[in-house]
């Protein structure tokens, strides 16, 4: 791995093409990307212009026609699909606007699983996974499932489960698109305490500009390209 001081995120010249039939689908062309850590970087745009796409090369869960993408200075493309996925586990997380908790587990079962997949003993996981979810408010939470709890406390579990490994980088997929204006502005707050308080930096799609103006830089994904909004 390389030093720490480089970006979290660099993806260069990253193309995504899809074959239907006799024709050639470009999403986006030559998309270059740099992520500090501790950065949080908005991704807008129009409704098939590919956001989701993109997240999911960054994320390693899909690969591109072309280009590079580092991440913590690795090639992620570079290895395999088990390689790839002990690597997400270790050095990113994951939040989605439906915030696929599994039903049947308490909140913090939920948090536990990441640390559970990658090896880590009980004990240890549950703790840190008691942490968390304290950290994000949910200390009194700890043993309801996601039936039992709102949608914006459903989404703090989410965030808790994607930050307890400690990764580097979260990718983020309309993390409030599910929710009210009251409970979307609670989790833009926590996304920025957590991002001032942990260093960790926060790639994410959404159609919410108040939040992606306030949370950092914004980038527009437009006719296939990349561009920085003013």
């Amino acid at each position: 791995m390389s030093e720490e001081s480089g970006p979290v995120i660099d993806c260069r010249q990253v193309t995504r093409t899809y074959t239907e039939g006799p024709e050639k689908l470009t999403i986006f062309s030559d998309i270059s990307l740099e992520v500090a850590a501790g950065e949080t970087v908005a991704i807008v745009g129009s409704s098939g212009a590919g956001k989701t796409t993109l997240l999911n090369l960054l994320g390693g869960l899909d690969r591109p026609s072309s280009g590079q993408i580092t991440i913590c200075g690795e090639d992620i493309h570079r290895l395999s699909e088990a390689g790839r996925a002990r690597f997400r586990n270790r050095h990113l997380g994951f939040v989605y606007q439906f915030h696929h908790l599994l039903p049947e587990f308490s909140a913090l079962e939920n948090v536990m699983m990441p640390c559970a997949l990658g090896g880590m003993a009980v004990s240890n996981a549950r703790e840190k996974a008691k942490e968390l979810l304290s950290r994000v408010g949910l200390a009194e939470r700890l043993a309801h499932k996601p039936g039992e709890l709102s949608g914006g406390e459903r989404q703090r579990v989410a965030i808790a489960r994607a930050l307890v490994n400690e990764p580097q980088c979260v990718l983020m997929d309309e993390p409030t698109g599910n929710l009210d204006e009251h409970t979307g502005e609670g989790v833009r707050e926590l996304i920025e305490s957590l991002r001032d308080q942990l260093g960790i930096s926060f790639v994410m799609v959404t159609h919410d500009m108040r939040m992606a103006r306030s949370l950092g830089r914004v980038l527009r994904l437009e006719q296939g390209r990349l561009i920085q909004e003013g």
